[in-house]
């Protein structure tokens, strides 16, 4: 029998019903995924560099991202006095 299921941290979420008895001990098998030569991953990673060079979106996303990190709001200080 084979069931989809997707990990998240420890726990495998079942995509099925599965009719088997609560604490069930069961075993899963992951194959392993085909890694491909060293020069097939470059290759790969080739065609994703530059991918976002004409978004012209991209500057306003950062310069939002950069302003958001140098803002200052303050910060609470507890009252020495309580």
């Amino acid at each position: 029998m084979q069931i989809k299921g997707i990990k998240r941290g420890n726990i495998i979420e079942i995509s099925e019903n599965l009719n088997i008895p609560d604490g069930s001990e069961v075993l899963i098998e992951v194959p392993e995924a085909p890694r491909g030569s060293d020069e097939e991953r470059m290759k790969r990673l080739h065609q994703v560099f530059g991918a976002w060079k004409d978004n012209t979106e991209l500057e306003e996303i950062f310069a939002e991202i950069d302003r958001e990190r140098h803002s200052y709001f303050g910060r609470k200080i507890d009252s020495l006095d309580d």
